[in-house]
């Protein structure tokens, strides 16, 4: 477990540990030992905003039985709670139990990280501005090319370019998401570029990179600090970056239609989260604490208490971190790019449900 310590035992005993609360930290629960942890009592003073939840929960009865019929018994009881009390200390009375995320620092703190769906705009062939293909997954005998070899034209030839961007960071975001809606200027065509899988290699932050470089400073580090970062460069210099991340996504184009993640099902915007398969199966109802930025991207001080629901997952999303979905487009990536603080999470269940599903 990655605690947080303090520099020697001497100075833990005079002083105490002077634990960070920058980023909407709290330790009022003690310590963890695991990922999900069994608590018996709820005793929360946040305000509350559930008024999406229900939405959320409606798309999955709706689209997925199979899903819907997996969470039944949790379900029907949260929708219950929500209706005759909403109170988090009377969950039990709904036969509702829950567990703890024990936090990135074993204190219950769980790193809440954000996503988007960008919107990107496109053309069918390449011209001097719009030069940045957009591959599908080719047939690899082993490993896929790398990055740079990608970059480098590994996959010229092919006919696996589904279309040319005139921004080389716009196609990298794009895949950090996974997905992104498409307009063709060529032809008005509207698309939906879906993850198509990925070349195998490894990945690497290049946020991280820039802030060990000095290029941006950690405190400040976002997907807009990034692209303001690209702006002030050659290319030569941010493929250089780029390259660092080896690895490399893939997409699969679709008809226009709303944004899905893993389980399918249609995201709504502060509702729908990325969390780790391991832990939250597809449709798992969490209860959490989510920190509030202000205008300019900071925590405001405050914490909303919310219901949300685990749709989707993420190659970076482990353990005791949590990815919201922000919505749609440039104002959606901005706020999901300032979205890395922390709140408390509870993984609900209910009792009467076979070993713990629902």
């Amino acid at each position: 477990m990655n605690r947080i310590l303090c520099i020697t035992v001497l100075f833990l005993l005079l002083a105490g540990c002077v634990l960070p609360t920058d980023r909407g930290q709290r330790y009022i629960d003690g310590s963890f030992d695991e990922v999900l942890n069994s608590v018996s009592l709820l005793v929360l003073d946040k305000p509350q905003n559930n008024f999406l939840f229900l939405a959320q929960l409606e798309k999955i009865e709706t689209i997925s039985p199979v899903l819907s019929i997996s969470h039944e018994p949790l379900y029907t009881s949260v929708k219950a709670w929500l209706s005759e009390s909403g109170n988090p200390t009377t969950l039990t009375e709904y036969n509702i139990r829950f567990e703890q995320m024990g936090g990135i620092d074993g204190y219950g703190n769980v790193l809440f990280t954000g996503y988007f769906s960008p919107k990107i705009k496109l053309r069918h062939k390449p011209n001097l501005l719009y030069r940045y293909p957009i591959y599908s997954i080719p047939i690899c005998q082993t490993l896929c090319p790398t990055r740079k070899e990608i970059y480098n034209g590994a996959l010229d030839g092919l006919g696996l370019e589904l279309g040319y961007s005139a921004s080389l960071i716009d196609n990298f975001i794009m895949e950090i998401q996974g997905s992104g809606l498409i307009h063709f200027t060529d032809t008005e065509q509207l698309s939906y570029f879906s993850y198509g899988g990925k070349n195998g290699h490894p990945y690497v932050s290049i946020g991280k990179i820039l802030i060990e470089r000095d290029e941006v400073p950690q405190e400040s580090m976002s997907l807009e600090a990034i692209k303001d970062w690209v702006d002030t460069q050659d290319e030569k210099t941010v493929v250089e970056l780029l390259n660092h991340n080896t690895s490399y996504v893939f997409f699969l184009p679709k008809a226009v239609a709303p944004v899905t993640g893993t389980a399918g099902i249609p995201l709504i915007s502060g509702v729908a989260v990325a969390a780790d398969r391991t832990f939250f199966p597809m449709g798992t109802i969490l209860l959490a604490e989510v920190p509030q930025l202000d205008e300019q991207g900071s925590w405001n001080g405050q914490h909303v208490l919310k219901l949300l629901i685990v749709l989707d997952t993420g190659s970076a999303v482990k353990k005791n971190h949590l990815d919201l979905y922000h919505g749609v487009g440039d104002e959606a990536g901005i706020k999901a790019g300032h979205q890395k603080y922390f709140g408390r999470v509870w993984k609900l269940i209910n009792l009467k449900a076979p070993n713990g599903v629902g």
